[in-house]
């Protein structure tokens, strides 16, 4: 019997997939898929899911089993968030799931959500920080938790993602105003807990729009976890990338290297979003993390 185990983070836009080596001090990947599903796509609060959204969804954790099988991998850590949480044809999404694919899939709600990614996070960082915020910009939904010494003393869950902004609103100027509201009303809440925020805590972005900035920075046609965990971009730099993307068509944002398929027309929602909380707190840089949900789900697995 092998010691591996594997993880899913099914996603409002994405879907990862970990199949990782247990170690003393935690685990060592061995594979990491990723495909962009956009399951929050055609989403409507009457309908809930898409048909075409859940065919998307179905035939990549379809994929995802038969590479947990090839590793013979028993013990299987599997979440679903956003999309499906808030889904009237959620459950009864979750249930096909199992019957077609024998994937359990858990939907665990924003809090858990953000403690699982901090854990994650952490395990991946090259520098221990007293005072840490992780913003996880999601397609659905952006978690922002503060973190002292390790452990969460702040978590919010904001009804703002990438997809839920682009299918929403038409430009981004409207995206900002969204955005500002809501980052309102996190400020109301961090002061109501006595929580202060500012540009001297270290800045932690995880998920696809800040591992797309990094990789636009490198100028990375062929994805390498290993180099944009723990890249540092500025304030500056973001800024010039929101400009640059922001002149583009989707489709033209595509020959921009770094920028994936499937992003094309949902990273200025994201940038608007990382952009808007780093002006707000003052932060002047953003360190990015290939770590998250997904290794904090396996992390999870070995308790």
């Amino acid at each position: 019997m092998n010691d591996y185990c594997a993880a899913i983070d099914f996603g409002t836009n994405t879907a990862r997939l970990l199949i990782a080596m247990r170690s003393a001090s935690g685990i060592v990947p061995v594979r990491v898929e990723r495909e962009v599903v956009r399951l929050g796509g055609g989403f409507t609060d009457h309908c809930g899911l898409s048909a075409e959204a859940q065919e998307r969804g179905l035939a990549c954790l379809h994929r995802f089993s038969g590479i947990i099988s090839d590793y013979g991998v028993c013990q299987v850590q599997a979440s679903a968030t956003s999309a499906v949480r808030d889904a009237v044809n959620g459950r009864a999404f979750v249930d096909k799931v199992f019957a077609d694919t024998g994937i359990n899939l858990v939907v665990i709600d924003g809090n858990t959500e953000a403690r699982l990614t901090l854990r994650g996070v952490l395990s991946g960082l090259d520098t221990e920080h007293d005072k840490l915020v992780v913003l996880d910009v999601g397609g659905g939904s952006t978690e922002f938790t503060v973190s002292s010494h390790g452990y969460p003393v702040f978590i919010k869950s904001m009804p703002i993602g990438v997809v839920r902004l682009t299918e929403g609103f038409r430009t981004h100027i409207d995206m900002i105003e969204r955005v500002s509201s809501v980052i309102d009303q996190l400020e109301k809440d961090l002061s109501s807990a006595g929580i202060v925020v500012s540009g001297d805590s270290e800045l932690v972005g995880t998920a696809g729009t800040a591992t797309t900035i990094a990789a636009i920075k490198l100028e990375m046609v062929d994805y390498d976890y290993r180099k944009v965990n723990n890249y540092t971009v500025s304030r500056g730099d973001i800024a010039e990338i929101f400009q640059r993307l922001s002149q583009l068509l989707p489709q033209e944002r595509l020959s921009i290297k770094g920028v994936e398929k499937g992003r094309e027309d949902l990273i200025i929602a994201g940038l608007v979003i990382i952009t808007s909380v780093m002006d707000r707190f003052g932060f002047n840089r953003l360190k990015v993390s290939d770590f998250g949900l997904l290794e904090g789900l396996a992390l999870s697995g070995r308790e």
